[in-house]
């Protein structure tokens, strides 16, 4: 039985992002300064705003920052930092003091920013002091006919992040997550997934190749994935011009699974649980952050109702009623920190 310790939001449809907050809730002293303490939910918009909710007290706020466009958002608890990829201007941008963000603020401000590198930043995963970058800009000029996707790797310092080396690869891209030294990589546009093994020893510029890639029955366009304690969350968008036709899937024992599929070949349906229908409210779920301890599925809904912050249970499966649904126009990706 899972401890859903973070369900304070449990059977609300909408939540305001204007609550009351103490300065002193969800942070912790630290060696190293603050940090978030209680269990927080950051996403970012397309129009730029970066909105935390704290699922325990129900505290939120939305902030305007430093980005009129931004995709990708990751927390780094070494430095109580939001790093968050901005669309329009193209830069990543990086963010102190998170623990201390309340609704009294109206904008977050970058400490500091790397050069302009990328041309259409989808997802950000995090190795130490690597940063990387998933791009899904069309580099070869062909409207997209031979598909192409580029990772920019940089190295994060205490003042800075220096664009260290960009790797190409020839499919296009989207949403991205670390497990150890291994790299997974969405396949956008199809229904597959790729893993780079010792990712980062891919030090220069050019070309690199996966060192696996698979299929998932049951999907049709995949985007956002995240992975925790052995189970991989993948979400499927559609078509891209329905706002109901989206879907999760929940991969247990994703390890022996991945593992036992050769490359090239499909994990069948049922080794994984679906959830989709009307119910769910997915439509286009863009991205998603998986929390195991407490079973919690948190997902960036993009179509259904203009932007959604959607939760499900990791026990859900078929038609089921998400457990948070706040509304949150051009939602663009969400991250959960414990």
């Amino acid at each position: 039985m899972k401890n859903f310790k973070h369900l304070f939001l449990a059977g609300l449809t909408t939540i305001t992002l204007a609550s009351c907050s103490d300065d002193d809730d969800g942070i912790i002293d630290t060696d190293d300064g603050m940090e978030v303490d209680a269990p927080m939910l950051f996403a970012t918009t397309h129009s730029g705003n970066i909105a935390g909710y704290n699922l325990d007290t129900g505290d939120s706020y939305s902030l305007s920052s430093d980005a009129n466009d931004a995709e990708g958002i990751i927390y780094d608890d070494d430095a109580d930092a939001l790093i968050v990829a901005s669309r329009d201007p193209l830069e990543i941008q990086y963010y102190s003091e998170v623990s201390m963000w309340d609704d009294t603020a109206d904008e977050a401000m970058a400490e500091f920013k790397s050069s302009s590198d990328v041309m259409s930043p989808r997802d950000i995963a995090i190795s130490g002091n690597m940063v990387v970058i998933s791009d899904n800009a069309d580099m070869n000029g062909d409207d997209d006919d031979a598909p192409n996707g580029r990772f920019f790797i940089y190295t994060k310092t205490a003042d800075g992040m220096t664009l260290r080396n960009t790797v190409s690869v020839d499919f296009n891209v989207w949403g991205i997550e670390f497990d150890d030294d291994r790299l997974y990589a969405v396949v956008d546009n199809t229904n597959m997934l790729a893993s780079f093994d010792n990712f980062l020893s891919n030090s220069g510029d050019g070309m690199v190749e996966a060192t696996k890639m698979i299929a998932l029955e049951g999907i049709e366009r995949t985007h956002g994935l995240d992975y925790d304690d052995g189970t991989m969350i993948m979400s499927d968008i559609g078509d891209a011009g329905s706002d109901a036709d989206g879907a999760l899937h929940i991969i247990r024992d994703f390890d022996t699974k991945f593992n036992n599929t050769e490359d090239g070949e499909m994990l069948a349906v049922g080794k994984q649980v679906r959830i989709a229908g009307t119910t769910t409210m997915l439509g286009n779920p863009v991205n998603v952050s998986y929390d195991e301890d407490s079973g919690m599925i948190y997902v960036a809904e993009l179509a259904n109702g203009g932007g959604r912050v959607l939760a499900f249970s990791d026990e859900d499966s078929g038609d089921a009623t998400p457990t948070i649904n706040n509304m949150l126009s051009g939602v663009s990706a969400v991250y959960f920190e414990d």
